[in-house]
């Protein structure tokens, strides 16, 4: 055991799809991975939830694959563990920690109208220079505001309402606690005193210093792992844990943006878009910025994207039946004929076009009544066509990001790319001629949310003192792909059209959706 190294550490993600977590040494070498995956549940109508004790079953088993791979030499070697997860959620505990309910997802959409009540009281534009950012059904006051009125008897009950990754941690350390990260994306908080917003509570009515447990920094280290947390683990007990942060920031360290001009997808269910900045934005614009201080880029644009992944999912269980026999009958894996395919049809999709807005949207619409649609069907259409419309309507929402961004003093002069998404070439490519940019593949770990956790516990270890030197040394490019310029042509013929039609339809949208609320009743 003499080449055992000095120093390992965990990085774990709560995701929407999976709890995924690895274990490496100091110089990125990963000595175990593991994952378990996460179920949605959908009791209503624009309503996603899910199960806290799936979490952490989950968690428990991923630590205790890791713990087991590598074995106790090395278990006991382990420094630090920093947990990210999805952002923001609801999950309401009593004093002993023990979830209400299940956790209200970033995805759910049940409080739009609450979320309006709350703009009204306080008004736009001030709403919006409180939070530092555009409202939205995702975020908690509103979501709040919905429990405490739907589910009274509930709401008396909650002691604590956490975050994903806080429940984990809580559960590891007996601590409970909320990251800064994610505290600033509740849109609870003043960004401008970096307080719970005393006006925000006042129109909820609800105490946020009672309710939202303590906050930490993202590399504060809250607790360490409990001998309990370790009998159920595999871990060792007395590790530190630290504060963690969301999905968001995280992936922002694993993809290793240090230099203005490079942009960052990390891409699954959802999409999240980070582009540098040399200034702090506006608070009123669509997407605004947050602080980074890696390299050169003191702050970060970052952009959530709804239904990217989603939307070929979506395609996949209600209309993929005959791809799924197809590739099946060809001995391929579903996804890689689906790209197959859909790198047959020329770009535009034979007049084809697909808006990802299945779950409203996010940035930079935020707007939670958006509805997905294919516009330009005809009796000629072609499954491939939907195909190829798919990853081209989720490459549209990309580009409209962007160039919001770049209006707002953004910067973007290449594209790196991680994720689940980042294994589809058809879509890079896609996405290169859509930006006409280079698009930069990450290897397997670089752009891995929990190697940015592994980063954020090694800062918090003090292994890492110099972040931008480890990210240099750490992240890795494995291949580049080019702008097709044929390609590129028509997206930037098409694109207009595409922020059009959504502007024209909105507002139709809208009151067809009303009407059709009002008939279903």
């Amino acid at each position: 055991m003499s080449n055992l190294a000095e120093n390992y550490l965990i990085g774990m993600d709560l995701g929407t799809t999976n709890v995924k977590a690895l274990l490496m040494d100091e110089d990125g070498n990963v000595l175990a991975k593991a994952s378990r995956a996460n179920h949605m549940i959908f009791p209503g109508k624009s309503m996603v939830e899910q199960s806290a004790d799936e979490w952490w079953g989950n968690a428990k088993d991923v630590f205790r694959e890791i713990t087991s791979l590598a074995g106790p030499e090395i278990v006991k070697r382990v420094r630090g563990i920093s947990i990210s997860s999805q952002t923001v959620t609801m999950l309401p505990v009593d004093k002993e920690g023990n979830p209400l309910r299940n956790a209200i997802i970033w995805m759910d959409a049940r409080s739009a109208k609450e979320m309006h009540y709350i703009s009204l009281m306080l008004g736009h534009d001030h709403y919006v220079n409180i939070i530092g950012g555009q409202p939205d059904a995702a975020f908690l006051p509103n979501k709040i505001l919905w429990y405490k009125m739907q589910e009274t008897e509930l709401f008396l009950k909650t002691y604590k309402v956490m975050q994903a990754s806080s429940y984990i941690n809580f559960r590891l350390t007996g601590k409970m606690t909320m990251d800064l990260d994610q505290a600033v994306r509740t849109q609870c908080m003043d960004i401008n005193t970096m307080k719970w917003s005393d006006e925000i509570e006042n129109v909820v009515g609800v105490d946020f210093n009672k309710i939202f447990p303590e906050v930490f920094a993202v590399t504060d280290i809250i607790g360490t792992v409990t001998p309990e947390a370790a009998a159920e683990t595999g871990l060792v007990s007395g590790i530190p844990v630290t504060a963690g942060a969301s999905d968001a920031l995280t992936s922002v360290y694993a993809t290793g943006i240090t230099q203005l001009g490079e942009a960052c997808e990390s891409t699954g269910t959802s999409s999240l878009v980070f582009v540098g900045s040399g200034e702090k934005s506006a608070n009123d614009v669509p997407v605004v910025t947050k602080p980074y201080a890696v390299g050169s880029v003191p702050y970060i644009f970052d952009a959530p994207i709804t239904t990217s992944g989603a939307s070929l999912k979506w395609y996949l269980d209600t209309l993929g039946q005959p791809e799924i026999d197809k590739a099946a009958s060809l001995g391929k894996d579903v996804y890689t004929y689906m790209n197959e395919i859909a790198l047959e049809v020329p770009a535009g999709s034979n007049g084809t076009m697909f808006f990802p807005y299945l779950m409203g949207e996010r940035a930079p619409l935020w707007n939670s009544h958006a509805k997905g649609m294919f516009i330009g069907m005809s009796l000629d259409t072609t499954r491939a066509d939907m195909l190829r419309a798919i990853f081209e309507g989720t490459a549209f929402a990309v580009r409209h990001v962007i160039e919001t961004v770049k209006a707002s003093g953004g910067k973007a002069e290449c594209l790196r790319i991680t994720g689940g998404g980042s294994k589809s070439r058809t879509w890079s490519m896609i996405k290169a001629s859509m930006l006409n940019i280079p698009v930069m593949i990450l290897d397997e770990l670089s752009g891995d949310v929990p190697f940015g956790d592994c980063l954020i516990a090694g800062m918090a270890a003090g292994i890492y003192t110099d972040m931008t030197k480890t990210i240099e040394k750490l992240v890795h490019v494995k291949e580049i792909i080019q702008p097709v310029e044929s390609w590129v042509n028509v997206y930037n013929k098409l694109y207009p059209f595409y922020i059009s039609m959504y502007q024209d339809l909105d507002k139709d949208l809208l009151r067809y959706r009303n009407a059709w609320l009002e008939m279903s009743k």
